[in-house]
């Protein structure tokens, strides 16, 4: 299996297919993919390169990591492991509704 890395500061004028030739030289590019905004659909400014070896993969971090490209200065490292999202919105382990002591209820806080 290939070696994932994370490219960040990318300019919004990059495409995929910019990334691809430029990892190529190092090794073969199993994937790119540009991580862009759910509800806009534009670039979020990162994202990640799969090159078939790892030895590629540490050649592309040393030599890219810093380097400009579409007038940005890259940041290349080695890709983590996705964390899990928290989720938003209703927290289930609050206690009740209440604002808390003497506020009376739901915490509209006013009446007793």
């Amino acid at each position: 299996m290939g070696k994932k890395i994370y490219v960040g500061n990318l300019s919004f004028n990059a495409s995929e297919a910019d990334l691809k030739n430029l990892f190529s030289s190092y090794g073969e590019v199993d994937s790119v993919k540009i991580i862009t905004d759910a509800q806009t659909g534009r670039p979020r400014g990162f994202g990640f390169v799969e090159m078939q070896s790892e030895d590629g993969a540490a050649e592309a971090i040393a030599a890219l990591n810093g380097k400009d490209f579409m007038e940005r200065a890259l940041i290349v490292s080695e890709a983590r492991p996705q964390q899990p999202k928290e989720r938003g919105g209703f927290q289930r382990d609050r206690k009740g509704f209440g604002g808390g002591r003497g506020r009376g209820g739901f915490g509209g806080g006013g009446r007793r």
